[in-house]
C-alpha cells in the first residue's frame, strides 16, 4: 500500500456450500461491499474462518479474492498462527498472491511474555516487506497487546497498525491517545461493531466491522459523517447499526456460531448467499434463530 490505509475494511466472510467455497456468492456480495464503496478488504480474519482453514482453502480465499478485487481496493490478508515460523509460512503464501498487507496475533498456545511476543513481531517484519498488522484479539489469544508495546513496535516501524478486537474501548482510547503523542506511527482500526462511533471519537482510522458484509452503506455512510465532522449522523448511523447487530442475539448458541452464523444467515436471506452453512463442526442456524435474524433485517430496513 502506498497510502495509509483508512476507513472502512470489512472482514470477509466465506460462503460455503458442502464445505467448499461458493465462489458466485462470494464474488456476489464482495462486489456488492466494493460498490458500497468500502475502503479495503480484510480475508482470513475471524469472520473469515481462519481458525478452520487448512492451506489449501487459505489459498482458494487468496486466490479468488485477488482476482475478484482486482486491484480496486487494498487487500489485507490473516497469517494468524501459533508460532513464529508457521506465521511465516502464512506469510510467504500471501505473499505470493500479491496481496497488500498481512495481519498477525500474538503467538498463542504455548503462551509466552510479552518478550516473546515483541520478538515474535519483530522475527515477522525481519521475514517481509509487507506491512504487518497487529490483531489485538484477547479472546482468541489469551494475550493482550499493551499500548505500548504496540506504539513502541510502531515507532520503530515493525508494524503498520492495530486491527482492535479487544473489546476494550478504555484501552483502545489509551492507545489511540499514546499513538498520537508519538506522531500516530500507527493505523487504527476498531473490529467493534456496536461503537464504531465511540472509536471515531477517540480518533480512529477506520472499522474493520463484520456487520459489514450485512450493510457496508452504513459503515461506509458513518466514515463519510465522520470525515465531515458530522457526529449526529455518525451516532445515528451507529444507532441503527447496534439495531442491527441484535441479529447475533440467537437462542442456544454461542460464539463464533452466533456471530458470523448470524451474518451468514442475514447474508443468505437477502439473497447474497446461497446458504448460511457454517464450517464443521459449526451448525448453521436454523428454525426460530433463523427467523429471528429475519425479524430484525426487517426491523431495521434491510429486507422488505
Amino acid at each position: 500500500m502506498n497510502a495509509p490505509l483508512r476507513g472502512v475494511v470489512p472482514p470477509l466472510a466465506v460462503p460455503l456450500k458442502n464445505q467448499e467455497i461458493d465462489v458466485p456468492s462470494l464474488e456476489r456480495n464482495l462486489n456488492r461491499m466494493i460498490d458500497a464503496g468500502i475502503h479495503g478488504i480484510f480475508i482470513l480474519g475471524s469472520t473469515g474462518e481462519v481458525a478452520f482453514s487448512t492451506s489449501q482453502r487459505r489459498a482458494e480465499v487468496l486466490e479468488h479474492t485477488m482476482r475478484i478485487v482486482n486491484g480496486r481496493i487494498p487487500v489485507i490478508a490473516g497469517v494468524i498462527d501459533t508460532e513464529t515460523s508457521r506465521v511465516i509460512e502464512h506469510i510467504r503464501q500471501a505473499e505470493s498472491y500479491g496481496v497488500d498487507a498481512v495481519v498477525a496475533t500474538a503467538p498463542f498456545y504455548a503462551l509466552q511474555g510479552m518478550a516473546e511476543v515483541e520478538r515474535h513481531f519483530r522475527l515477522l517484519h525481519e521475514a517481509t516487506d509487507l506491512p504487518i498488522w497487529a490483531y489485538d484479539i484477547p479472546v482468541c489469544v489469551h494475550t493482550k497487546l499493551p499500548a505500548q508495546l504496540l506504539v513502541k513496535l510502531g515507532q520503530d516501524g515493525v508494524i503498520a497498525g492495530v486491527k482492535d478486537s479487544s473489546g476494550d474501548d478504555v484501552g483502545f482510547r489509551f492507545l489511540t491517545r499514546m499513538n498520537e503523542e508519538a506522531g500516530h506511527p500507527l493505523q487504527l482500526l476498531t473490529g467493534h461493531e456496536v461503537v464504531v462511533d465511540g472509536a471515531y471519537m477517540s480518533g480512529a482510522d477506520g472499522s474493520v466491522p463484520g456487520l459489514a458484509n450485512v450493510d457496508p452503506h452504513g459503515y461506509v455512510r458513518q466514515w463519510e459523517a465522520y470525515q465531515r465532522g458530522d457526529w449526529e449522523a455518525v451516532r445515528s448511523e451507529q444507532d441503527r447499526l447496534a439495531d442491527l447487530m441484535t441479529i447475533v442475539m440467537v437462542q442456544g448458541v454461542q460464539g463464533f456460531g452466533a456471530g458470523v452464523g448470524a451474518f451468514k444467515t442475514a447474508l443468505m436471506l437477502m439473497g447474497e448467499f446461497e446458504s448460511n452453512e457454517m464450517p464443521e463442526p459449526v451448525q448453521a442456524l436454523s428454525g426460530d434463530n433463523v427467523e429471528w435474524v429475519r425479524q430484525v433485517l426487517t426491523k431495521t430496513g434491510m429486507l422488505s
